[in-house]
C-alpha cells in the first residue's frame, strides 16, 4: 500500500503528477541503509526539484534538504511534473542498482510507458479503486484535488480555501500559495507545479 496512490483530477493535471518514493524493508535492507538511500536522493533530486522530503523530517520548504538528507529514517521522496525527467531518474537508479525499492505513482499508462522504455519489468502493481460508500460529506473536487495530493491527509480543506481566497485578494501570489500548500506534507509528494496550475485555474 502507498500513500502516493489516490490522487484525484483530470488527467491534463495528473500527466504532470509523478510521485517517487523509496523505502527500506525492516530486518531485510534497513541495516546501513542511510548511505544508500542519501546517494539514491541525490540521484533523484537532479532530476527534479519540485519537492523532496522524509515524512519524519519535513520537506524541503519546512528544511533544507541536505538536512533531511543527513536524518534519514526509512525512506524518501520527491515527485516529477514530466516523464522525461523521471525516465533520466529511473534509468540511473536502475543502473546504480543501490539494493532499495522504488514506487513511482501516476496515471497507469503514463508509468507503464516510463517503465518500458527503461527496461523495468514492475514486480509488483497497485491500484487505486476510487472512493466509495457514503461520498455526501467528501470534499468536492476542486478541494479534492488538492488535498489528495499528500497522502497522510495533512493539507486541509481549510487552508486550500483560505490560499484560494488570499490569491483572490492578491494578498499572495499563486506561486506562494502552491508553496504554502505543500508545506504541510511532511513526506515531500506535494506537487506545488500542479496545484499552482490549479490556483490559477480556479482564481482566474
Amino acid at each position: 500500500m502507498t500513500h502516493s496512490l489516490h490522487r484525484t483530477g483530470y488527467i491534463e493535471g495528473l500527466e504532470e503528477d509523478f510521485p517517487m518514493l523509496t523505502h527500506v524493508a525492516r530486518g531485510y535492507n534497513d541495516i546501513g541503509a542511510g548511505e544508500r538511500l542519501k546517494e539514491m536522493a541525490k540521484i533523484a533530486r537532479k532530476y527534479t526539484d519540485l519537492n523532496f522530503g522524509d515524512c519524519k523530517v519535513a520537506n524541503k520548504f519546512m528544511v533544507p534538504p541536505e538536512e533531511i538528507m543527513e536524518k534519514h529514517t526509512v525512506g524518501w521522496q520527491v515527485v516529477f511534473k514530466d516523464k522525461e525527467n523521471l525516465i533520466a531518474c529511473m534509468e540511473e537508479l536502475k543502473e546504480k542498482n543501490i539494493g532499495i525499492s522504488v514506487i513511482v505513482s501516476g496515471l497507469f499508462d503514463e508509468v507503464f510507458d516510463c517503465c518500458q522504455k527503461t527496461g523495468i519489468t514492475p514486480p509488483l502493481i497497485e491500484f487505486a479503486l476510487g472512493i466509495h460508500g457514503n461520498k455526501e460529506k467528501i470534499w468536492p473536487p476542486e478541494i479534492l484535488d488538492f488535498v489528495t495530493m499528500c497522502g497522510h491527509g495533512l493539507v486541509s480543506s481549510n487552508l486550500v480555501k483560505k490560499m484560494l481566497d488570499e490569491v483572490k485578494k492578491n494578498k499572495i501570489t499563486i506561486e506562494e500559495a502552491a508553496i504554502e500548500l505543500a508545506k504541510p506534507c511532511l513526506c515531500g509528494i506535494f506537487n506545488p507545479h500542479r496545484a499552482a496550475k490549479l490556483l490559477r485555474k480556479l482564481t482566474q
